[in-house]
């Protein structure tokens, strides 16, 4: 039997029961949450999904260098880098010695185009200067009818130095200019002698003039002229020749002294592919990779093509500075000498109140053009630029010069000027024109010589070297092909 005791209780119970569902529905709507009755997932899988979600935003998150870094570590990895870096270094090489043989290429065609002909116009032109100078005093001086030969050697060197100012005044951009203080100073230069010559000629018209009418006034406008081109005339043509000149003295001097810059790029990337070549020896089992070998002999081919050429140029530079530029530029000063002592010497008759002066003059020009006679046959000695017959001529002939010149003065200071005019300015195998006419004419004729051995160096250093800069690029550029090519199919076996 039941209890009713506990019967009663159990109905207690569901009365309760049944009785709080609608109240906890109530205190719901009010506001109050109730937990559902589910089961909540372990701490373990709550954790181990977090710390999933965490390495999945970090990989996300993550710097393309770092992965970069870590493949580089891999040997897939530094292959493709060792390629690109010599690869690199390989075009950058090829692209350096192209623009650097280019320049000098190009340096010794503006020489021979350019500054070449610039500085022997500048030479003629102060030599013609000179020489028109000289031509104008003696034709004064030889007394009676002017005498034509004097007066046509006057015209032809004045016309002469007008042709050669325009050609001086060319601009000229290449190696050695500048665009500031040096062009300023050579457009001011060039200003004097197109103001000043013209002023000149037309001094020495008037004192033609008043020859010809018996003026006396006519040997005042001449030494008027003569002093305007001794004095503002020549000194501006002569630093006229000097500026043109550093235009090729300038570049020569670089120009004999090898690229050292090309051979070490070129022997770089050698010892790059020979390194590229070991490392892969090691780790692939191979001796040897076609496409290294044949970027190696490209790179070798290329070094010794400009070790060639390179060489046979600056050769051939050097002996034009050697052989060419500096005697050329000692014969040309020692004709502007020639020139200058002419000048002191016809105008010692006349002047004839200044005869220790022009004396001084005449003597230090024909002792400088000693020494520089001298120079000349020790270095032909050795370089075969100037032969000792040519020399010893010009030395005969300047010795003779000075001992004609010693009895004109002997004849001028016992007042025997007519016989003294005779010497100066006659025709005759004693006479100072003569020994001048002499050493004027060998000096030209070895100016020549050496400006034609000049100009042939220039052009063969110049055509040794013409082609030598595209062609190593051209081999640096297949040495980079055939360097890709071989390492692409060992960077494929590790995939």
């Amino acid at each position: 039997m039941d209890n009713p005791t506990s019967t009663a209780n159990a109905e207690g119970t569901e009365k309760v029961t049944g009785d709080a569902s609608p109240v906890r529905a109530v205190l719901t709507r009010a506001g109050r949450t109730v937990r559902p009755a589910t089961t909540s997932p372990p701490l373990r899988e709550v954790l181990s999904d977090r710390r999933e979600l965490v390495a999945s935003a970090r990989a996300a998150a993550q710097s393309p260098f770092s992965s970069v870094r870590h493949y580089a570590r891999t040997t897939p990895g530094k292959l493709i880098l060792l390629c690109f870096v010599v690869a690199v270094t390989s075009l950058a090489t090829g692209w350096y010695a192209s623009t650097t043989l280019n320049n000098r290429t190009h340096q010794l065609q503006t020489i021979i185009d350019r500054a070449e002909p610039l500085s022997e116009a500048a030479q003629v032109l102060y030599s013609s200067l000179s020489i028109a100078d000289a031509a104008a005093n003696s034709a004064f001086i030889s007394g009676g009818p002017e005498n034509p030969q004097l007066r046509q050697r006057y015209s032809d060197a004045l016309a002469t130095a007008s042709s050669s100012l325009l050609v001086t005044a060319g601009s000229d951009t290449g190696p050695g200019s500048d665009a500031t203080a040096d062009t300023r100073a050579l457009n001011s230069d060039l200003e004097t002698l197109t103001t000043t010559i013209p002023v000149y000629s037309g001094l020495v018209e008037t004192a033609r003039t008043n020859n010809r009418l018996g003026n006396p006034v006519g040997s005042a406008y001449l030494g008027q002229a003569s002093a305007v081109m001794q004095n503002t005339i020549l000194p501006a043509a002569q630093r006229v020749y000097e500026r043109r000149s550093l235009a090729i003295a300038d570049p020569q001097s670089a120009l004999t002294t090898p690229p050292w810059g090309v051979y070490v790029a070129l022997f770089v990337v050698v010892l790059l592919l020979l390194g590229t070549s070991r490392y892969l020896a090691r780790r692939t089992r191979r001796r040897f990779n076609v496409g290294i070998v044949a970027a190696l002999v490209a790179i070798i081919g290329g070094l010794i093509w400009l070790l060639t050429s390179g060489l046979l140029s600056v050769a051939a530079t050097s002996s034009a500075k050697t052989e060419g530029a500096t005697p050329l530029r000692e014969l040309t000063e020692a004709r502007i000498l020639t020139q200058q002592a002419r000048s002191a010497e016809t105008l010692s008759l006349l002047r004839r109140g200044d005869q220790s002066g022009l004396q001084d003059s005449f003597e230090q020009s024909t002792d400088r053009i000693g020494m520089l006679l001298d120079r000349l046959d020790k270095d032909g000695q050795s370089s075969g630029s100037l032969d000792s017959a040519r020399i010893a001529t010009l030395r005969g002939a300047l010795d003779q010069w000075k001992r004609t010149d010693a009895q004109v003065r002997d004849e001028m200071t016992t007042g025997n000027f007519s016989q003294a005019r005779v010497m100066t300015v006659g025709s005759s195998p004693q006479s100072s024109e003569t020994s001048y006419n002499a050493v004027d004419s060998a000096l030209v004729n070895a100016m020549t010589t050496t400006r034609s051995s000049f100009r042939d160096d220039i052009n063969t250093a110049q055509r040794v070297l013409g082609f030598t800069g595209n062609g190593i690029l051209a081999l640096s550029v297949f040495a980079t092909i055939a360097l890709i090519l071989g390492m692409i199919p060992r960077i494929r076996e590790y995939r």
